[in-house]
């Protein structure tokens, strides 16, 4: 989503060549409408999936620990790509190199920062982000990831280092960045709403009728939705025993689907709008325990003006309390806070009211995806500046 949009902003001025890679989602059509948002459109198959079973796995590690590269990066090289890539590069007098993702930090060649300006669009620093999964014990396996830490650090301090500029989208990641290489070009630019899809309500319904969305079979939502259908949710029904919950989202797997079995939850499953479920609930919950970054989900939420009670990591990078700050969001890490929080807003209409006009007056100022792409284009021209 954040490629696309800022992809939409750049083709209105700019010419632009988009190399990249086709999954088997990927449908013809999908194709086609990318094709009208650039110049010239290069598509690669995705290379094979890495072989399973455990002597696979070792010897990834293996590789990893090796070569200092990790095999999420190296496991979507493709040497026909690099082909291309370096002749275009050669050839097509770009003035600009973006790379989108981190992990495609590796088609780009070092030297080529001598020439051209060349961005790496950092959705999340992979460092920081192995590191908060070892502090929060969610890590699929501390060992491993405790021994590969420090060369996820050497990793990112080099690859970073190919760049003219960097892009983020938070200040915990720009801050992680320049303690790896202090003298680097940093632009933290946030992810957008596109705000005619999410229009903001026009009434409050009342009640006491809770939402969660997300893609429901990810690992992080997943969590997220078991903590709250299991831990928060049955404390407030003892104090509103007709509250219920919705979980809404795509492809929800068989966890998350057996809590519809709970009393006052339900589970959607994927919905033709997510509007409608927005605009009528009391409350977004988003209580996200693990993962970096910040939160589409959070954004449009606010967007609509629904009130929301969220986590740090829901959060991260947006200034939604504090001294000399309009409240735009009540803050929860436990299971005490979720409950007072989501209680203070069932029977406090006045705050409700208020988070909901300060919740949309932040994306509206801050957060469009207008504003996301004007920025990407100052970094870009900053970086073809040398």
């Amino acid at each position: 989503m954040r490629t696309f949009h800022l992809l939409k902003y750049l083709s209105r001025d700019h010419s632009i060549t988009l190399v990249t890679q086709q999954t088997h989602e990927v449908s013809d059509a999908n194709i086609e409408a990318l094709r009208q948002h650039v110049h010239e459109l290069v598509i690669f198959p995705c290379p094979p999936e890495p072989a399973p079973g455990k002597f696979s796995k070792l010897k990834r590690v293996q590789d990893f620990f090796q070569q200092g590269t990790p095999s999420a990066v190296k496991s979507i090289f493709s040497e026909p790509m690099q082909q291309w890539v370096d002749r275009a590069v050669a050839t097509q007098g770009f003035d600009a190199i973006a790379c989108e993702h981190r992990v495609n930090e590796i088609y780009v060649r070092p030297e080529w920062r001598n020439h051209y300006g060349t961005v790496a669009n950092i959705h999340n620093s992979v460092y920081r982000t192995h590191k908060n999964q070892l502090q929060t014990k969610t890590s699929d396996n501390q060992v491993r990831d405790q021994i590969s830490l420090p060369l996820l650090r050497q990793y990112e301090k080099r690859y970073t280092n190919k760049f003219r500029h960097l892009v983020v989208m938070t200040t915990e990641d720009k801050r992680t960045l320049l303690e790896m290489n202090p003298e680097s070009r940093i632009s933290v630019i946030g992810n957008g709403v596109d705000l005619p899809l999410f229009p903001k309500r026009t009434e409050d319904p009342g009640g006491h009728q809770l939402l969660f969305m997300a893609a429901m079979d990810n690992r992080v939502n997943i969590d997220a939705a078991r903590f709250l259908s299991l831990e928060v949710f049955p404390q407030l029904q003892n104090r509103y025993p007709e509250a219920s919950l919705k979980l809404v989202g795509a492809r929800p797997v068989p966890e998350v689907s057996a809590l519809g079995e709970q009393p006052g939850i339900t589970v959607t499953g994927e919905v033709p709008s997510l509007v409608e479920y927005l605009h009528s609930s009391t409350v977004c919950v988003i209580p996200i325990r693990i993962g970096l970054g910040m939160k589409n989900r959070t954004l449009e939420a606010m967007a609509t003006g629904i009130p929301v009670v969220a986590s740090d990591r829901a959060l991260e990078g947006l200034a939604v309390d504090g001294p000399e700050m309009p409240q735009r969001a009540l803050r929860a890490n436990t299971i005490e806070d979720y409950v007072v929080n989501i209680s203070r807003l069932f029977e406090n209409p006045p705050l409700r009211k208020k988070l909901s006009r300060n919740g949309r007056d932040l994306i509206e100022q801050e957060y469009t995806w207008e504003r996301a792409g004007m920025r990407y284009e100052k970094a870009l021209i900053a970086a073809t500046q040398g």
